[in-house]
This record gives C-alpha cells, structure tokens and sequence, in this order.
C-alpha cells in the first residue's frame, strides 16, 4: 500500500491533520514568515521530495501480519523509531513532534480511515461531510465548520469509502456507486462516488453518540422542558404506539433512543433498519439490518421483508428505524396487531405532514386501498407523533407533541398537546421560547387510567402550564 504523508518542515508546510474550523472568509489570515534556517542544513529540509520515499520505506520494512494484529497505540510508538531509523538513513531532518505525527498518520492509514480519524475521536463533532479530496466540513453543536484535514488523492479517498463498506458486507463502485454503511462504533456512513458525484467520492458520516442519551440529557441540552419529558416518559410507559417526525439532522434516531430506554427489560423488542444505529438498552432485543443486492442484483432483502418477518418472531414491540417506502403499511399492520409500543421515525415538516407522508408510503405500495381505508388504519394505529427540529441557532429542539384524536368524515383529526413556540432570541444567540399547552382529555385516557398514571398526567400537564 501506497501511503502519502502531509508534507513537514518550514519551507514547505503541508496540510495539517487538526480539525478545528477553518478561519471566516471575511478575516484574512496573516501571511507566515519566513523562518530563518541554517545554509548548512538547508539542503536536507526539502521533504516533498523525501516523504513519498520515506512512507513507502517504511511499509516495505513493517511485517502485514503483525500490523493486522497491532493496536493503534502499540503500533505507533515502533512506526516512529522506524521513521527516525529511515530518516537518519536517508539525511531527513524530522523533530520529534514531526515524526509522531507521521507515524500517527501512517497508522491511521493502515489500521484506520486515515484523515478522518482524528475528526472521528473529537468528540464535539456530530457530522462529518467530504466534499472530495480536499474538502471537508463538520458539524459542532448544530453548526457547520470547516475541517482543515484532506485526502492526498481521489484514489485514497476512494479506497477509504472501499474498506467502510467492506468492513459491513457491502461494496461501493462504479457499478454499485451509492451506499448506506456503518462504522464499528456505528457511526452512519453514506458513500456516493462518480460519475454520480462529480467532484470526487462524497462520504456523509453521522457520529454514533459514545453516551447514552436520555431524557434528563435532553432536557439539558434544552431539547425539550421536564414537564413535556414526563409526558414522554408517560406515553413509552401506557405503551403508546409512537412516530418521531424531522428533517435530516433534526435529532429522530436520538429521540427513538431516548424512548426506548423506557422499554421494560422484560419485553422482546425486534428492530428494522437500513444501517444500524440503535442504541437499545434492554437485554432481549432482536436487531435485523437489510441487505444490498449482490453483483448478479439478486439476494436482496429490504425493510419490508423484515418487518413482516419479524411478525414471526413473537415480539412485544417493533422499532423501525426510518419508515421510507412501502414497509410503512407494514408497520401498520404490526401496530394494529397487538404490538403496542411500537416506534418509528419519518422525515417530515410537522405532525399533519407526517400523517401525509405514511398515506403516500402506503399508496407506494400499490395496495390498491382508498385513501380512506388507508387514514382509518393510521388512526387506529398511530396514537401520538412527536416532531423534532434542528433550529437556526443550531439547536435540536423537541416543537410538537401531537396525540391522534380519531376521523371527521374523510379528515384524520390531530390535537397539539405541546406546541414550541420562539419568543426572542438571547445575546448568546440561542433561541428563548415556551411550549403551548393544551388541556383537553386525550384520547387515549382509558390507557393512562389503566396504568394507574391519571395523577401523573395531571401534574406534568400542571407543570407544563406554569413554565409557559
């Protein structure tokens, strides 16, 4: 393997492996000086003529096998002996914060995805997008930065997208150019390459949360207040059949986690996804990923063939991780089929919009139902819908608590039980605003009266009105 360092020394600096955003556009960065260096040694600091050499000397003495077998933090230390060795050989001047940083890379290179290691260990990035070789952005705390890393080539660009997909079973190329994927740490990855993508490889990396998050960390990452977190926790505890609604990046798959730890540990929970990313806390769960067509375009098993198998497998609840296509009538039919407490996501602009959209996911189905057909069996599915928003000022926001009352003729009725609304917006640039609170008896009252939570209600509802 053909490995390219960034370039190190003073004449010529190379791009550096940091990932801290780049400096605004509007503020011109100040120009280097010169530093000054000794005529004696001068001729010796030229390393862009040394450093291809030097990284391919050093793969050609490393042993395959045993880097294989190597961690990252054992490997390292004996790369970078190595690289003094051959730099001492070779008359390449190398400090040692230089030859550290070339041995990481090398490291990240073999073991890892190379420059999109160090973005992947910082932990205050939630997005990582490469725009091609040499562009970058990332996301930190809902905004979007770049990221002064780069690939040295298209080439290693695409071998890095080549060892995710084939890390999860998947293949990525010209034939098969578009791909969904996950990390080892189930960060999500989707890989388009050309002639799709014409600049280049685009690889699309949503980070998979090291913490669990819950609704006391919701609440204090002020997604939602712990009057309409108790609610929640009310509706996962009656076994209410729930759809998380947003747009991409809005916080969905956080939410379903969030409602999921509720969960008895006594239940068995059978999960669907494209690209797992579950965190499911609970000893009994069942978790089925679909599976691409092979190169002969047959073997392929999608969302709808596991939802209905899983039908089969004696769950007490089914989370499907993004309802997409035609699977959705499905997970219909599964919710309306004794599996109270089932829960999905869905990208839509708002709860009434959510309603729309599984209609149309039915309708793709060409099940052949009149629309009315179609809205009688949300109702008697969906209880309530939950939309998440990413705002303007970057944060992710619970805005609409919305139960699902029942039909008014050919009209599928909806009932805000909290509804977000923005009063100003603070000096710190974050949005300040309450949530609308509507008191009326929810539909689904007989099942909080048999859970024995009627009081509960009651109080967080209370609760809910005195903050706003």
């Amino acid at each position: 393997m053909r490995i390219v360092a960034p370039t190190f020394g003073r004449r010529t600096p190379g791009p550096s492996i940091t990932t801290e955003p780049a400096m605004p556009a509007s503020t011109p960065a100040p120009a280097p000086e010169a530093a000054p260096e000794n005529p004696a040694t001068a001729s010796l600091r030229p390393l862009d003529s040394f450093v291809a050499d030097l990284r391919t000397l050093c793969l050609a003495k490393l042993d395959p096998s045993a880097i294989a077998n190597s961690p990252p933090d054992v490997l390292v230390p004996e790369v970078e002996l190595l690289i003094a060795e051959i730099a001492n050989e070779r008359r390449i001047q190398l400090n040692a914060r230089e030859q550290r940083q070339l041995a990481t890379v090398l490291v990240d290179d073999m073991l890892g995805l190379g420059p999109l290691e160090p973005l992947l260990d910082d932990e205050t990035v939630s997005d990582i997008m490469v725009n091609g070789p040499s562009i970058t952005f990332v996301e930190r705390r809902g905004k979007v930065f770049p990221a002064n890393i780069r690939f040295r080539d298209t080439a290693h660009l695409l071998n890095v997208c080549q060892r995710i997909a084939a890390a999860v079973g998947r293949r990525v190329d010209e034939s098969s150019p578009m791909v969904d994927a996950r990390l080892k740490d189930g960060s999500r990855v989707n890989i388009v390459l050309p002639p799709l993508a014409l600049d280049g490889p685009y690889v699309s990396i949503r980070k998979f949360g090291k913490k669990a998050i819950d609704f006391n960390k919701l609440v204090e990452f002020g997604a939602m207040t712990k009057p309409v977190a108790r609610i929640l926790e009310i509706c996962a505890q009656i076994r209410l059949n729930v759809i998380i609604s947003g747009g991409t990046g809005s916080g969905k798959t956080t939410m379903l986690n969030a409602m999921s730890r509720l969960i008895d540990n006594g239940e068995r929970i059978v999960t669907v996804e494209d690209a797992a990313e579950l965190q499911l806390q609970q000893p009994h769960v069942v978790r089925l990923e679909t599976r691409p067509a092979n190169l002969e375009g047959r073997g392929e098993i999608n969302q709808r063939d596991l939802v209905r198998n899983a039908l089969r497998m004696r769950p007490d609840r089914i989370i499907i991780g993004e309802v997409r296509g035609s699977e959705a009538f499905d997970m219909l039919q599964a919710m309306n089929t004794g599996h109270d407490g089932s829960m999905s996501t869905i990208h839509a602009n708002n709860t009434r919009d959510a309603i729309t959209r599984i209609e149309n996911m039915v309708q793709m189905g060409s099940m052949g139902l009149p629309l009315g057909a179609i809205r009688t069996q949300i109702v008697s599915a969906v209880d309530i819908i939950l939309q998440v928003e990413r705002q303007r000022d970057g944060g992710r926001r619970l805005t609409q608590v919305t139960e699902v009352v029942g039909m008014e003729g050919e009209m599928v009725l909806l009932n805000d039980i909290f509804r977000f609304q923005i009063e100003s917006e603070g000096s710190d640039g974050r949005l300040r605003g309450h949530y609308e609170t509507v008191r009326a008896r929810p539909s689904f009252q007989s099942r909080i009266s048999y859970f024995g939570l009627d009081r509960a209600w009651i109080e967080a509802i209370e609760a809910a009105e005195a903050e706003s």
